[in-house]
């Protein structure tokens, strides 16, 4: 008989938590998280700041919180992520 896992078994890739840096932990808070909780948390941040492009909603504009996360002042939704995952742990 195969054996079956037990409920919330290892965790790893998006669910595994990580550790932000101080300037991520601005948006995110100090605690580690999830990658997506992470993602989400910085999407709710560029929401409530109007930080999209109008003419192109994949754009996002840096303001002075995500210059020093992003290290450019604006990027695409795509490159966002792999700016991310050099402020996390």
């Amino acid at each position: 008989m195969a054996e079956t896992k037990a409920a919330g078994g290892a965790r790893g890739g998006i669910a595994k938590p990580v550790t932000p840096s101080p300037e991520l932990a601005k948006i995110t808070g100090p605690d580690a998280l999830p990658r997506s909780e992470v993602v989400s948390k910085m999407w709710a941040y560029i929401k409530k700041h109007n930080l999209q492009n109008p003419e192109n909603k994949r754009e996002i504009l840096a303001d002075d919180t995500l210059k020093p996360i992003f290290g450019v002042d604006k990027c695409t939704m795509f490159e966002m992520n792999k700016l991310l995952s050099k402020h996390m742990k």
